[in-house]
């Protein structure tokens, strides 16, 4: 049988933070980066105690890095619209 690891709660943090970031366009990049931070705190905690949830960890990392891409383009192409309109 095998043992039940417990779950470590910065992954499921992490990967909520990811998600969000996705999807919240204002403070999408601030999550993202704050997602990325957890993410390596929790990986660091699972290899140290040997929690479950690498997987979490891993899946709320690559959202973050998506989330954060996402924000800038999205930021690069406000600047751009309103950088390239003339007045008058």
């Amino acid at each position: 049988m095998g043992a039940n690891k417990q779950t470590n709660n910065n992954s499921i943090i992490s990967l909520t933070l990811g998600i969000l970031s996705i999807i919240i366009p204002v403070i999408g990049l601030v999550l993202g980066v704050i997602g990325v931070i957890v993410s390596r705190i929790a990986t660091n905690q699972i290899v140290k105690t040997n929690e479950g949830g690498s997987g979490l960890a891993t899946s709320g990392l690559i959202c973050s890095i998506v989330g954060i891409v996402i924000q800038i383009f999205s930021v690069m192409g406000v600047v751009t619209f309103f950088s390239s309109t003339t007045v008058g």
